[in-house]
């Protein structure tokens, strides 16, 4: 167990929120429709990924560790988390961590849920559950393991599950690619037909959840062609609603197919109802939003019109914009709400980095209206501001990973990049309609160009401060910005490579001098971003040469010169 467990009870009274205490904490950084508020339920609890809510007010939550953070090093305790508010305060006044420790060689999960007595999580390649009562923050005794040896190869090593009323565990297996390319991400790369992923991969696995020492197999599989299934939860009628990761790159890949634009908004993001032996079409086919029906993919033949036999595969209920990252679903069955929100589902948005150039999407929770298992009206962002100042994926203040309704009706969200975890709650009319949120004040508002030598840009200036390579220039330097950031020549190296080159889960922090796959020299960074990288060392995304578009000689060498700048600047 980990070294913070203490073994802690409580009575199992449900703590009472007075209306003044609801909504003391305002300076959370959220934007909410008028009658919500949110308080910081808790902070810097590590990478926060899925939570569950206990009846007795118990908030469980599972964090995550690994190359997708950096491989920074992990909090102490285990990678479990137990959180009470004693108080009625809306702040969690005892923190308990416990499970396996990164000491002991774990390294975490996504996946959580309740079912009967006992708590499940995912932690690496198990499934394993701990036995609870209510009013005991820590669960008692060792846990056991219900399912072992789920695959953690590939782009989407997450294991999210769901439990229904009779003990069937579903459980998520993510694509280890994009596409199922012969080389994955590169251009013009064939898919292989048949995909040999199927088997292990792309889709979801059935198991017992009162059963344990089970062992993962093919032969277990329940539904395919899901690329990366996150956020699942049933309705009142039972129905298993999951939400689906939408593939990457089509204009990168296939710029002769593909405008810029429709790189940015293809393919949607899904909502699916999931059903036993049914095929959601990839990788063969993706969903497009616009023309509202499953299109062929470029790498089986397709041109973006064609249709091929997609429409054999099942449909989502709900399309939503591309590349914006749903992370976790869940419907509200909750009395606290407006009469307008129950039955709906709220949809956590990680947030994109594929929009690049194009600024860049999500970062926020949505709220989708459903009706006996179809939408029933449009989409509206219900809570924003999580990014701050910045709606990118290495510079983003908060990235919503999770989310979970409390017995009260309360809506938590958790945050895999600082790790805080909010409770919102409501205050007002119960008859009042669905509302969008305003738009987040602390949103960056940057000046559209800058005046020299400082102007009024909040870059302004910064080019002065950064070395030049041997045989550039300052201008160079200064166009090569322009173009990592996509301002020139259609770039995408910000996508992957977050602002200023900070570095984001997919790509590498090019500010911090280490070089992976060159000497530093400014020859080896034009060669590497010339030929891209096949098989990243250290990343989840590989680069396609020039990132995907094709830049001109003069680009590339400013560019070049750009990303050896950031790397040789001075620290301190």
């Amino acid at each position: 167990m980990g070294v913070f467990s203490l073994g802690i009870c409580l009575t199992t009274a449900i703590p009472t929120y007075s209306e003044e205490r609801r909504c003391q904490d305002t300076d959370t950084g959220l934007s909410l429709p008028s009658g919500f508020c949110a308080t910081v339920f808790a902070d810097k609890v590590g990478h926060a990924r899925q939570l569950v809510v206990t009846p007795d007010n118990t908030v469980y939550v599972n964090t995550w560790s690994g190359m997708y953070y950096g491989n920074d090093k992990p909090h102490e305790g285990g990678f479990l988390i137990a959180l009470r508010d004693t108080k009625g305060s809306g702040k969690a006044d005892i923190n308990v961590r416990f499970g396996p420790t990164f000491a002991e060689d774990a390294h975490g999960g996504t996946g959580i849920w309740l079912y009967k007595d006992w708590l499940y999580a995912e932690i690496d390649d198990k499934i394993v559950r701990y036995k609870r009562k209510d009013g005991q923050v820590e669960p008692a005794g060792e846990p056991e393991t219900i399912l072992s040896g789920m695959p953690l190869d590939g782009d989407h090593p997450m294991h999210p599950f769901a439990i229904d009323a009779q003990g069937n565990l579903f459980v998520s297996m993510g694509a280890t690619t994009n596409a199922c390319e012969k080389e994955n991400r590169m251009p013009h790369s064939p898919g292989i037909d048949p995909c040999p992923e199927l088997d292990k991969h792309a889709g979801i696995w059935r198991y017992d959840a009162n059963k344990t020492d089970q062992v993962f197999s093919a032969k277990e599989r329940y539904a395919s062609g899901i690329r990366n299934g996150e956020g699942f939860d049933f309705d009142t009628s039972g129905r298993l609603f999951l939400t689906q990761h939408g593939r990457d790159q089509l204009r990168e890949d296939w710029p002769e197919l593909y405008t810029a634009e429709q790189g940015f908004e293809l393919p949607a993001e899904e909502v699916i109802i999931l059903k036993e032996g049914a095929d959601y079409g990839w990788p063969t086919c993706y969903y497009d939003g616009m023309r509202k029906k499953r299109v062929l993919a470029p790498e089986y033949g397709g041109d973006g019109m064609k249709i091929g036999d997609c429409e054999k595969f099942e449909p989502p209920i709900a399309a939503l914009p591309a590349h914006w990252a749903p992370n976790d679903l869940k419907i509200y069955k909750g009395s606290h709400f407006p009469k307008a929100y129950q039955g709906g589902a709220f949809i956590a948005f990680h947030g994109s980095w594929n929009r690049a150039p194009a600024p860049q999407g999500g970062y926020n929770i949505v709220f989708q209206p459903l009706s006996d298992g179809k939408a029933s009206g449009d989409y509206i962002v219900f809570a924003d501001g999580f990014a701050g100042a910045n709606k990118d994926p290495g510079a983003a203040a908060h990235r919503p990973s999770g989310l979970a309704v409390g017995p009260d009706g309360a809506l938590y969200i958790a945050d895999d990049k600082a790790g805080r975890i909010w409770r919102v709650t409501y205050n007002g009319d119960p008859n009042a309609p669905i509302e969008a949120a305003p738009a987040p004040s602390t949103e960056a508002k940057a000046s559209p160009s800058a005046l020299p030598p400082e102007g009024v840009h909040p870059d302004a200036g910064a080019i002065a401060n950064l070395p030049v390579p041997p045989g550039s220039t300052v201008e160079q330097v200064a166009l090569g910005k322009k173009v990592f950031h996509g301002e020139v020549g259609g770039g995408t190296c910000g996508g992957c490579h977050g602002k200023d080159g900070i570095g984001t889960p997919v790509g590498a922090n090019l500010t911090n001098g280490m070089w992976l796959w060159g000497d530093g020299s400014l020859q080896s960074i034009t060669n590497i971003v010339k030929n891209g990288v096949l098989k990243p060392k250290q990343h989840l995304g590989a680069m396609p040469p020039f990132g995907g578009v094709p830049l001109s000689d003069q680009d590339l060498a400013a560019v070049s010169a750009y990303v050896w700048a950031i790397g040789h600047q001075k620290k301190g």
